[in-house]
Parts: structure tokens; C-alpha cells; sequence
């Protein structure tokens, strides 16, 4: 079957490739509609690995997906052919103790989408479990159904913050990940996400959203900031988005007594945190490795129109397109949030 396939570092192919679609009791095939580019395809893409997962052998990308189910298996009931869907990349073993704990993310054995050796779903039909399916509502496209799964991750972020009604947040990081983050915090009561960023096309593209306030910290300090919407008290809430070591200098100074800080971005390298500041003003610190239990929020906050999700779905290129289209990503365009690859047209 046709994919989109990285060979190695630096070079991508659309060609066929052997693909098993065998439909299992539990499993439905999909005819996959949208995917969208991931920094971590991105990445694959220029480096040909991620801290211990390497690409040793030619890899179909893509895990940001949306499709039309056009198979079930015997078992599944909740599902049918017809039903628009998105899915959830990463399947955990359902015997695993982390799964059995309600911490499937977390499992050591989970396959996800796109993760050496796993192939990816950026090819015209996948088979997937049925339990990591999910329906979309007639309001939500497929284009928004395939930005569920980033989406997701802010949410997780925000679930772990514990956020109270009002709080004010300071998101780290415009990227898309730091985007999401800001919506899902100011849709699980956040007053205001106050989200900075040294990019001033990315500030621009949320800085409309009502509850956001932008900082370009080229120009401003995050603490100044912080101060004068918090009169001197601090945020309660700091999410760490960008995954730059130099974003951990003074952070705890944002945050309030009591406050909490949420790792989602990824430093490359260990970094130095200030543990007598962390103490002095007992601060909780929560951490981030995707989500789980999340998509079916995701989904009904799109649905509901609490989480508009449409003005950062940049670009689109078509599937015969698709080696382009990585490489347009791999330019980081300011402009650009969420670069996607309609693959229904050509099935």
C-alpha cells in the first residue's frame, strides 16, 4: 500500500510498502482522511531519532489522524462503517500494570504511531483497536478531528494542574503544544493564560483568544508581567511548554505560594532547578507524557464550541504532495502552528 515513508534522516518517499490490515474481533479499518505533521515526525525527519528510538528501518510517519471507519470487527458495537472517527496512536498492553492503574500512557510496552519500529498511519487505510476510536460529531471535520491528539496533550496538562475556577496560568512556549495548553486551561477555568513567546507571529495567532495575554520576552519580562495581573502575587499555575532549559531560569519566581508547575515541554538535556526556591514557596510540581482518558473531552469541547481549534490548522497539502509538505514543515514558517496531509483524495 502507498505511504509516506521515511527511509532515513533527510529523506522521505511516497511509495508502496507491505502493511498488514487484518481486522480483528476488537479492530475496525479506517480510510484515513487527515493527518498532521508532528514536531516529533518533524524531528525523525531531520534527525532519524529521538533519545533511544531510532529509525533503523524504513518507518511510515504520521500520528495525528482523522478517517471514515469502512470495517468492523465482530465484537465491536459502538462502532460502524460509515462514522467519521479520529483515533488515538498509542495502544498500551491491556495486561500491563501501569494500563490495569488507569495509566495506560504510561505503559512501558504501549505502541504508538510513528514511534521506531511502529509504523505511522500517514497511508490510505489503517486497522486500529476499536477502544482507541472514537466518533466524531457531525460539527467537528476532519481536520479538527486530526488535531484532537495535540489538543489532547494540553488537556492532560490542564487535568494535572488541578485548576481551580479563576486561576491565572502562565503558558511557556507558543508552539502548537503550548497553543492547545492555553486553550485547555482557560476551558478548565483558567481567568487567564498569559502565554509567552519570542515569536511575534505565534503570539498574534493567539493573541485574540479572550483570556489570553501575550508576552513577546524579547521585549518584556514574563515576571513584570506576571506581577501586574497578579498585583505582586504571582501565577498560580505555570506550564512549561517550550522545553528550553533557558525557560527554567527563575521560573519558580512566577508562580505564587502554593502554586504549580507543569512540565509538558521536553528539555534535550538535564537541567538545574532552584530546590530551596521550589521549597520556600511549596510549589507542586506535576509532569506530562501525553494523555490518557482524554480524546472523548477533547472531542465534546470542540463539539461544544468551548475550544476553537480551527485558526491554528495553518496549511494543507494533498497526499501526492506529502514529501513537500514535511519539507515545508521542516522550515518552522512563524506563521505555521499545524501543518496537515489530506490523504482521502487519492482512495
Amino acid at each position: 500500500m502507498e505511504a509516506l515513508v521515511l527511509e532515513e534522516a533527510h529523506r522521505i518517499t511516497l511509495r508502496d510498502i507491505p502493511v498488514e490490515h487484518v481486522v480483528g474481533p476488537r479492530d475496525v479499518k479506517i480510510r484515513i482522511h487527515t493527518v498532521g505533521i508532528c514536531g516529533s515526525d518533524v524531528h525523525y525527519f531531520q534527525h532519524g531519532s529521538i533519545g533511544p528510538f531510532v529509525v533503523r528501518e524504513p518507518m511510515v510517519l504520521g500520528h495525528e489522524a482523522s478517517g471514515t471507519v469502512v470495517e468492523v470487527g465482530r465484537e465491536v458495537t459502538h462502532l460502524k462503517a460509515g462514522d467519521r472517527v479520529c483515533m488515538e496512536p498509542g495502544i498500551p498492553d491491556a495486561d500491563s500494570r501501569a494500563t490495569r492503574e488507569g495509566m495506560y500512557n504510561l505503559d512501558p510496552a504501549v505502541r504508538f504511531w510513528a514511534t521506531p519500529p511502529v509504523h505511522g498511519c500517514l497511508t490510505p487505510f489503517v486497522v486500529h483497536p476499536a477502544a482507541f476510536t472514537f466518533k466524531l460529531p457531525d460539527n467537528v471535520s476532519f481536520a479538527e478531528g486530526a488535531i484532537v491528539e495535540p489538543l489532547s496533550i494540553g488537556l492532560q496538562a490542564a487535568k494535572k494542574a488541578q485548576i481551580k475556577p479563576g486561576d491565572v496560568a502562565v503558558v511557556i512556549g507558543a508552539g502548537t503544544i503550548g497553543m492547545m495548553t492555553a486553550l485547555a486551561a482557560l476551558a478548565g477555568g483558567c481567568s487567564r493564560a498569559i502565554v509567552c513567546d519570542l515569536v511575534p507571529e505565534k503570539l498574534a495567532l493567539i493573541g485574540d483568544t479572550p483570556g489570553v495575554t501575550t508576552v513577546d520576552i524579547r521585549s518584556q519580562k514574563v515576571a513584570d508581567v506576571v506581577a501586574e495581573l497578579t498585583e505582586g502575587w504571582g501565577a498560580n499555575i505555570v506550564f512549561e511548554a517550550s522545553g528550553s532549559a533557558k525557560a527554567f531560569e527563575n521560573i519558580i519566581d512566577l508562580l505564587c505560594p502554593g502554586g504549580c508547575l507543569v512540565l509538558v515541554g521536553m528539555p534535550p538535556k538535564k537541567i538545574e532547578m532552584d530546590i530551596v526556591a521550589i521549597q520556600c514557596k511549596e510549589v507542586r510540581i506535576e509532569s506530562v507524557f501525553r494523555y490518557a482518558n482524554i480524546f472523548p473531552r477533547a472531542i465534546q469541547l470542540i463539539s461544544s464550541g468551548k475550544i476553537d481549534v480551527k485558526p491554528f490548522i495553518s496549511r494543507s497539502f494533498s497526499f501526492k504532495d506529502g514529501v513537500n509538505a514535511f519539507d515545508e514543515a521542516s522550515r518552522g514558517l512563524p506563521t505555521d502552528v499545524k501543518v496537515q496531509i489530506v490523504v482521502d483524495e487519492v482512495v
